[in-house]
């Protein structure tokens, strides 16, 4: 399977995250890489007061799964009106403000016409917090269910990897786990952002209703909101529940037509209540 490459084959399509939604890899590539990597690359004194920055902004709260560019802006701005010198990052604002893909290769380009010490940061801490998931290979594992769950949807809907990783990372993951053959297309971080990528996708043919976001972030459901198609949330905390009720309940109600609704505003009613436990 090319990147990207999709034909519609069923009358429906579900779109599924992959960090901390389909795979329990989430919270250890934060906690072990991003962070830490970003505490060093850019100086950071207080160490502890960053990295429990960061993981509320990334793991913890409204903000969970945003894009990793954006929560190391994030989570830099805090830092410095905390009181850290981490220079000037204006270029790097600028950057994951305007262009259209947060991307490595975006930022490189970015960093060739425009060279900056922020930049250059940036890109130096995401090219190694790439090597380090690819140290987690062995380590990494899908939450329970999820195989057994995919290949199910797979017979009554095309499947969609919608994520802000990069590609390489996915479908490294998803072999390794013999996911792969229950999924159609992959979109990670190189093709866009999520909204975007379930746009093109839904493109192929798909009315609102026959599209169906499974997330574990606001940023999912944001992008399904704004194509008007559906969503499903993977609670963190719950995940082998929600894949459990994804496979029992919601799969039925989503090719039924009668997911819109009642169930779906109490399933994304429930989401928002255990974001605001840690918000």
């Amino acid at each position: 399977m090319e990147k990207n490459e999709f034909t519609k084959k069923k009358p429906f399509l579900i779109c599924v995250d992959s960090d901390g939604c389909a795979m329990d890899t989430m919270n250890i590539k934060h906690e072990k890489y991003f962070g830490p990597l970003a505490a060093e690359v850019f100086g950071i004194e207080n160490q502890d007061e960053f990295l429990g920055i960061w993981n509320r902004i990334n793991l913890y709260s409204t903000t969970r799964g945003i894009n990793r560019f954006k929560g190391l802006v994030l989570a830099l701005q805090e830092s410095i009106v905390n009181g850290e010198e981490v220079g000037d990052i204006s270029k790097l604002v600028g950057w994951t403000e305007t262009t259209p893909e947060l991307s490595n290769d975006s930022l490189k380009r970015m960093l060739e016409a425009s060279p900056s010490e922020d930049l250059e940061k940036a890109l130096d801490w995401s090219n190694r917090v790439n090597v380090g998931i690819e140290e987690l290979a062995g380590k990494d594992a899908p939450f329970p269910h999820v195989k057994e769950v995919l290949a199910k949807l797979h017979e009554v809907a095309d499947i969609a990897i919608v994520s802000s990783a990069n590609s390489g990372a996915l479908y490294s993951e998803w072999d390794r786990h013999s996911l792969m053959p229950h999924v159609d297309t992959v979109y990670g971080q190189e093709a866009g952002t999520k909204a975007a990528c379930i746009e093109k996708l839904k493109a192929h043919g798909y009315a609102d209703d026959e599209v169906l976001m499974v997330g574990d972030a606001p940023g999912d459901l944001s992008a399904a909101l704004k194509n008007s198609v559906l969503f499903y949330p993977i609670l963190f905390g719950k995940e082998t529940f929600s894949w459990k009720r994804l496979s029992n309940e919601a799969v039925n109600n989503f090719t039924n037509k009668t997911y819109k609704g009642e169930f779906q505003d109490s399933v994304i009613n429930e989401f928002d209540e255990l974001l605001k436990q840690y918000s």
